[in-house]
């Protein structure tokens, strides 16, 4: 592995997503600044990266809190240059209507949209002065349709959208490659297993390709990496060959 002059910072490194995206780009020799709430959870991602050979620190972060994500991306970027920030904060809920509170819909607000708002722009503030980086968000089919339920998490996706196709028009012709992938999928994750297997039974889980492996979220990302600037994405789409759209 050849380690470059970069660190990558993952703000929500989940066990599942997140942590993916961080193995796959400390594998082609980023040094990844990983975090998420409760950052003792990290340690077994970090024990696999450096077990492999490759560099990673893990971090507290509550993505809501601004001073907390300056604080993160400072120091990624003293570690080395910043020159790509993830923003994968989830915040799915669902709730009727009359049951989402003020403090749900707040706080999944907060979460996802807000958290994307701080994270992109101090990204931007560290890579705007040096002519080039790249910022990516994770999105959701709640980005583009408000499914029943969800009211507090589409609008949350909603503005994170808005957030990032802002960012993008702004920052591009600064060279900075701001991108915002939707996921349309349900996500191979426990959590996803065992709510389709209480709505649809068992047989729901029996054609294994019809969830998004992280794995391939991570490989996405690192396509919109890859991308020359001649041709960049702002907006990819992904979902299993079965998923109905």
């Amino acid at each position: 592995m050849q380690r470059r002059n970069a660190t990558c910072a993952v703000v929500g490194a989940g066990d599942y997503i997140g942590a993916e995206i961080a193995k796959k780009f400390a594998a082609e020799g980023f040094t990844v600044f990983a975090g998420r709430r409760n950052g003792e959870k990290l340690e077994p991602l970090v024990k696999e990266v450096e077990a492999a050979g490759g560099a990673i620190f893990g971090r507290s972060l509550d993505a809501r809190k601004e001073e907390e994500v300056i604080s993160f991306l400072n120091d990624a970027d003293k570690h080395a240059p910043l020159e790509v920030c993830i923003f994968n904060v989830g915040a799915n809920v669902n709730f009727p209507i009359l049951e989402t509170t003020d403090r749900v819909f707040r706080k999944v607000w907060e979460m996802a949209c807000w958290g994307g708002f701080l994270t992109g722009r101090e990204a931007a503030r560290l890579m705007v002065p040096r002519g080039g980086g790249h910022i990516f968000f994770t999105g959701a089919t709640a980005s583009l349709r408000g499914g029943s339920g969800f009211a507090a998490f589409a609008s949350a996706k909603f503005g994170l959208r808005g957030v990032a196709q802002a960012m993008a028009r702004e920052l591009g012709p600064k060279n900075i490659h701001v991108a915002h992938l939707i996921i349309d999928s349900g996500v191979d994750t426990a959590w996803v297993r065992e709510r389709r297997e209480q709505m649809w039974g068992k047989e729901a889980l029996d054609n294994p390709d019809l969830l998004m492996p992280p794995a391939s979220v991570a490989d996405a990302y690192w396509q919109l990496y890859r991308q020359p600037k001649s041709a960049w994405t702002f907006e990819m789409e992904i979902r299993p060959f079965g998923e109905k759209w």
